[in-house]
């Protein structure tokens, strides 16, 4: 009932224009229309505001968006319409053939004036301490087709409306006196975030918007609201009074707080990162980014390491320059025996300094590189690309009509996945089916228990289920990381590989139906270098090199007590700790590097500071050090180590490109070939809670902003009794 509710509530938005009007647009009847004597050819359903687009004529607008449902009550965008007695709204008014609009007459420009007036009468002059201004659209708007004078004189008698201001939050700083009640806010938690705290209570004048009672917007995508809100009702509370948008240098880049590669605008001030806002990219991330790519940017300046530091006689670090810092492990490398060197990668290494290291490496006579994430290697294991990525991508989800999740939450491994997941529920009745811990993932789905028995059973068809993986005409399956740490991962996988092949249709040869979906940024990239997934066996290592490994896979205690470590990163984390030698590190925001996504694409940071200190970018350092250990990479400048990246592997340097992987049939063969059972261990996640999505790697875990956001969800829960 629910879904059909929504529906009805979408059905012009625009991500389900589309595929509404799909027939009339297949048969190529288009209405004409004339906006302005221009004359237009459009499908049938489209709106006024929309055809007026086609025709290059902005229409202004407040309550209207491209991703969210028609409301039609801002009146803002009213235009004339030759024949009807008074204007219409034109986001809600669909083209009949040959209709006249006219968004230039005395008619339309009286309607928009007024609209604007009614506004402004009750809105606060609040411009010079907003944090929107210089970028809000009552500001843009009221200048382009508002009136040139005021005419309020009721200042000596009621004033001006006032509302108080409600706390959602650390995150969403509210200023409800200057809503303009466009409720682009509501519908963005109810359709897209899936949580529907925010609502309207009272009418007319008394009319609020709110969460009805005291309590937090929990939603992991809430800071998005900010972005939406056309005035300063919905601010950033981090962000708060610290800058103005002319005062800021914009540079483009991506997220790799989680393996999805949001796209966002990095804004820096006097070499500092202000705040961080989404960029528009259609096949990852739309125009939303999670709360922790966000708001954990403060974690930047928090907790870094700024010097390199050797560990002195006493067990003490003690600050070096960095010749003494790589002449100390340096000579340590030249005292090992070179199966007895290893390196662990962690979750935010780029690729450069991926390759950089293996090379070095490899030059010791070392082979022993492993990242902290485990993955199954047996049969195809990492030979093949296809058995590791998601290989129908994250904008193909929305072409699916039935959805598995093994041992995943996507919600909080990958909140964009999930809002696409959502989105196709709502407009593509897709079917989702889960086998794991029952969590809550903002939308409706069939729960087939956490046994991996019920993974065996659908492979085999014994399963109710398998009747409708066989009638799906476009099913996917997506298989969580997590767990793939298991020890029957290799079963897991198979299983899963199985399914994917036996509901395959030999007739739609590009729709891929396995997909693995990874949690940290570096997984994919490494695996594609080759490194080896998991940490080995590390009792006899003489040293160890952790690169930015800081989730505690690695302990001092399954190390020899004689094991030299060395750790490169940019925060004092878990890895700084063990450490005989620090070399600091630059972190994703302070280089210009490469990170492949859980789809396997390719994309580059931009510089947009300078590391802090004495840091430096992470393939300098291994460069400098191979250099005097004796073993120099034939490498000085970023191009030429990107030329190796190539000879490694192309995909690795063709920026925003998806690659499609292949021979799926082959690596269930070679999967068949492993001798593995399913353990009756049931599926579990890492991720269940809001709480728990908040701190989960160095930069987040040093934000004071995440530790807010940690300490709010539970003071929440234990008033409101969740």
């Amino acid at each position: 009932m629910l879904r059909h509710l929504a529906r009805r509530a979408v059905d012009l938005t625009g991500a389900g224009r589309h595929r509404i009007y799909s027939t009339a647009a297949a048969n190529d009847k288009k209405i004409e229309v004339f906006v302005d004597n221009i004359r237009v050819l459009v499908d049938p359903g489209t709106t006024v505001l929309q055809a007026c687009a086609a025709a290059g004529v902005q229409i202004p607008r407040f309550c209207y968006h491209d991703r969210l449902s028609v409301a039609g009550n801002c009146r803002m965008c009213l235009v004339e319409i030759e024949k009807n007695p008074k204007p219409q709204a034109s986001c809600a008014m669909p083209v009949m053939n040959g209709m006249r609009v006219k968004t230039d007459s005395k008619v339309t420009k009286k309607a928009q004036e007024g609209v604007m007036e009614f506004l402004l009468v009750n809105h606060p002059l609040d411009c010079p301490i907003c944090d929107q201004g210089g970028e809000c659209d009552l500001q843009d708007q009221s200048m382009a087709f508002g009136s040139d004078r005021s005419r309020f004189t009721d200042i000596a008698f009621s004033g001006k409306r006032a509302v108080e201001d409600k706390n959602i939050g650390p995150l969403v700083k509210t200023i409800m006196t200057r809503c303009i009640h466009c409720t682009r806010c509501i519908r963005f938690g109810s359709e897209i975030a899936g949580v529907d705290d925010l609502g309207t209570t009272g009418r007319g004048a008394d009319m609020q918007v709110g969460t009805y009672i005291e309590k937090m917007f929990r939603s992991e995508l809430s800071g998005n609201v900010i972005d939406l809100c056309p005035v300063g009702a919905l601010t950033s509370k981090p962000y708060a009074f610290t800058a103005r948008p002319w005062e800021l240098r914009k540079t483009e880049s991506i997220d790799v707080l989680d393996a999805i590669g949001s796209n966002i605008i990095i804004n820096t001030r006097c070499d500092e990162v202000m705040r961080i806002l989404p960029r528009l990219n259609e096949d990852i991330n739309e125009e939303w980014i999670a709360d922790k790519t966000r708001f954990a940017y403060d974690g930047l300046k928090r907790q870094r390491l700024t010097v390199p530091m050797v560990k002195d006689s006493r067990g003490q670090l003690r600050q070096a320059v960095w010749e003494e810092a790589l002449m100390a492990v340096a000579s340590k490398i030249a005292q090992c025996q070179s199966d007895k060197i290893a390196a662990v990668v962690g979750g935010l290494v780029d690729v450069e300094s991926l390759v950089a290291l293996k090379d070095m490496l490899n030059r010791f006579g070392s082979d022993n590189l492993y990242t902290e994430e485990s993955f199954p290697t047996e049969g195809a294991g990492l030979d093949l690309r296809s058995n590791y990525l998601f290989n129908s991508s994250i904008s193909g989800v929305e072409n699916a009509d039935l959805l598995l999740l093994v041992g995943t939450n996507p919600r909080f491994e990958a909140p964009l996945v999930n809002a696409r997941i959502r989105k196709s529920f709502i407009h593509n009745d897709l079917k989702v089916a889960l086998i794991g811990p029952k969590v809550d993932l903002t939308y409706e789905y069939q729960h087939l228990g956490d046994s991996t028995k019920v993974l065996d059973e659908i492979a085999t068809g014994r399963h109710p289920f398998s009747k409708e993986f066989a009638n799906a005409k476009r099913p996917i399956i997506v298989v969580g990381s997590t767990s793939l740490q298991r020890p029957d991962s290799v079963a897991i996988l198979s299983s899963a590989s199985t399914i994917a092949c036996s509901v395959a249709k030999p007739a739609q040869a590009d729709w891929k139906v396995l997909n693995v979906l990874h949690r940290v940024a570096s997984q994919v990239g490494a695996l594609d270098a080759g490194y080896k997934p998991g940490v080995g066996n590390l009792r006899n290592a003489q040293l160890i090199y952790l690169l930015g490994a800081d989730a505690g896979v690695v302990t001092r205690e399954q190390l020899p007590s004689d094991c030299f470590v060395v750790y490169q990163g940019h925060h004092g984390d878990k890895g700084a700790y063990m450490a005989d030698v620090i070399l600091p590190g630059a972190a994703y925001t302070e280089k210009t590097a490469t990170y492949i996504n859980t789809e396997g694409r390719a994309q580059q940071t931009l510089r947009a500071i300078t590391p802090p200190g004495m840091a430096r970018e992470d393939w300098k350092i291994i460069r400098a050090l191979s250099e005097v250990a004796g073993k120099t990479l034939p490498y000085e400048e970023l191009w030429e180590l990107r030329q190796r990246m190539y000879d490694i592997s192309p995909t690795l340097v063709r920026y925003g490109e998806l690659e499609p992987a292949n021979f799926f049939t082959l690596a269930q063969k070679l999967m068949k070939s492993t001798k593995t059972r399913l353990s009756s261990e049931p599926l579990d996640v890492e991720l269940k809670e809001l709480q728990q999505y908040y701190m989960t790697d160095s930069i987040s875990r040093s934000s004071q902003t995440m530790a807010k956001c940690v300490a709010a969800v539970k003071a929440d829960k234990a008033k409101n009794k969740y």
